[in-house]
Order: structure tokens, then C-alpha cells, then sequence
């Protein structure tokens, strides 16, 4: 039987503090006292300011935003949290950066990915949570447990309330084919995939073929996350070009940089669809773009681990599996 830990803790780093709060609103606990900042050489400091001793420690901290600094900044935390004789550190990790970087698909690159995982095992972490990586086989490049959630449940929900009459699920490229399968099946819905050959290392992208029929039929185009938002417009012309008769987004990370905004207010996508694993600044918060919390999700998985109860009997992983 394994040992169930001293008391719960929560503490976030500062790339998704309102999540945080969030999710220790729904436990009911308050967050974690902590301070996290930069000396003027850019220096990143922690300082844990309450006794962790023998307690069940989860830092939820996005590898977002300013991307690098976040990922330092979780490392630090987690050594920090080791360094003060925590009973076990699980980093709760909403959005998985270089999650792309997942394999050599070019001569003389790297796998980011991994080294990501290694240095956050190195630096103490016993676990990890997180949500929709961008591929299942990241699961693997840690040597810790890892309970990978989905926020697709949270959006299919949204759409079956919005009783959208006949729709149809677009899975804007052959790799996101399994999830949109899955999202049909929770929306009752049928499927449709784009076919697309990725040009170089830019954000651009030809598209192929459409495989399927929306013809007369709302869309809603499914992927993990939007970041400029290129693959998504060329998915939401190709499904109006065939016929749409409208078409939603929906994802699970809003990454949105670059020209991602100005081109979701120009596009024909009538609503984007998405969760706060990032936050979403003011200046990106545009009328199209709503978005939906996963800090139950969190929450309901933390107390679970915590209390050594089954994660899986609640909640799903992507790709439908059971879980560890």
C-alpha cells in the first residue's frame, strides 16, 4: 500500500497565479506561502515561508508566457521544496512547453521534451499532473508517475449545450485524428479530417485534401493548442470553401501568439472555445474567445493523489486509457 503523505499543500509559481487560486478555492485550502522573484541580474529566488516537513507539496505552474523563466522558476521552486524536507512534490503542469519538440524530425535537432522532463525529475519532483500534452509519448520521457487529464470533457460539455444541430468535428491535421475522434463521440457528432504537409520549421502549412463532408453542417475544428493560430484559419476557409455552414474552434491551450489574435477577429471562426492552462491577457481577451476554468479538473485530481484514490475512475487521460 503506498504511503499516503502529511498534509496537502498548494503552491504556484507566478505564470498562472488566478488558476492557483482557483483550484485552491475548490479545495478549499489557501495557497502556499512563497515568495518568487527576480534579483536585477535576473536572478530567479524562492523562499518557502511556512514548514513543508513530511507534507504532500503540488506546485501548479504553466510552462508559458515567458516560457524559459517559467521553467527555471518551477525548477527552483521544486529544489527548494526538497531542500525543506517536503514528503513528496508533485508538479501540477497545465501546459507542457516544448511539448512540440517531441522527436528528431530533422537531422541535428533536439528532443526538447526530454531534456524538460529529465531536469524536472532531477530537480526533486516524485510526480507529475498535467493536461493534454501535445503527444502521448511525453508520458514516457519521465521516469516519475505522470496522470495526464484532458480539459476535452470541460469543452464538449460547452458545445452539447449549445445543441448544435448535426455537427461535425475537424481534426485540422492527421495527428490530431484520435482526439477529434474522441471529442465526436462525446458530442455526438460526425468526423471530418484535414490533410496538411508542414512546410520548413516556420508556422506555415499547405493544405491537402478534406476528408469527410461538412457540407450544410456546423464545425467545430479540435486541437490541443492554438499558438499562431495559421493551421487553424487554413482548417476553418478549407471547412467554409466545402460548404460549412458555420464554424467554432476549440482547444485545449491558448497559447495565441504573434498575429493569432488579429487573425481569429478577421477569420470566419464565430467563436473560439478554450481553457485557462494559460492565462489569457486582457489584450488577447477579444469577444470571439471564451474561456472555460479546469480548476475543478485539478482540484477533484489533486485530492485524489493525495488521498491515494483512483484518478482514472473520475476523469479520463487523452487518449482514453486507463491511467497509473
Amino acid at each position: 500500500m503506498s504511503r499516503l503523505y502529511d498534509q496537502l499543500t498548494i503552491f504556484g509559481g507566478n505564470s498562472n497565479p488566478e488558476l492557483t487560486r482557483e483550484v485552491c478555492a475548490y479545495i478549499d485550502i489557501p495557497p502556499g506561502r512563497m515568495e518568487a522573484f527576480k534579483f536585477s541580474n535576473e536572478n530567479i529566488f524562492v523562499r518557502i515561508n511556512e514548514s513543508v516537513r513530511e507534507n504532500d507539496v503540488f506546485v501548479i505552474q504553466s510552462l508559458s508566457g515567458k516560457v524559459n523563466e517559467s521553467i527555471m522558476e518551477l525548477l527552483i521552486i521544486i529544489d527548494t521544496l526538497k531542500r525543506s524536507s517536503a514528503g513528496r512534490i508533485t508538479a501540477v503542469i497545465p501546459y507542457f512547453g516544448y511539448g512540440r519538440t517531441d522527436k528528431k524530425d530533422q537531422p541535428r535537432v533536439p528532443i526538447t521534451a526530454r531534456l524538460i522532463a529529465d531536469m524536472i525529475t532531477v530537480a526533486g519532483a516524485n510526480r507529475v499532473l498535467t493536461v493534454d500534452l501535445h503527444a502521448g509519448q511525453l508520458q514516457g520521457f519521465f521516469n516519475i508517475p505522470v496522470d495526464e487529464m484532458t480539459a476535452l470533457i470541460t469543452l464538449a460539455d460547452y458545445f452539447n449545450n449549445k445543441h448544435l444541430r448535426n455537427p461535425v468535428v475537424v481534426a485540422p491535421d492527421l495527428g490530431s485524428t484520435k482526439r477529434a475522434r474522441n471529442f465526436a463521440e462525446d458530442i455526438d457528432a460526425s468526423l471530418a479530417i484535414i490533410e496538411k504537409r508542414r512546410v520548413g520549421n516556420v508556422d506555415k502549412t499547405e493544405i491537402l485534401n478534406l476528408i469527410g463532408s461538412v457540407e450544410g453542417q456546423p464545425v467545430v475544428i479540435i486541437d490541443d493548442e492554438i499558438d499562431t493560430a495559421g493551421s487553424i484559419i487554413q482548417a476553418a476557409n478549407v471547412c467554409i470553401e466545402n460548404g460549412a455552414a458555420e464554424v467554432y474552434a476549440a482547444c485545449t491551450h491558448p497559447v495565441l501568439s504573434g498575429p493569432a489574435i488579429e487573425r481569429l477577429e478577421q477569420s470566419a471562426i464565430r467563436e473560439l472555445v478554450t481553457t485557462n492552462t494559460i492565462p489569457l491577457p486582457p489584450e488577447k481577451a477579444i469577444e470571439k474567445i471564451t474561456v472555460l476554468s479546469i480548476a475543478s479538473l485539478l482540484g477533484e485530481s489533486i485530492q485524489r493523489i493525495h488521498t491515494g484514490t483512483s484518478v482514472s475512475s473520475a476523469y479520463r487521460s487523452a487518449d482514453r486509457t486507463p491511467m497509473p
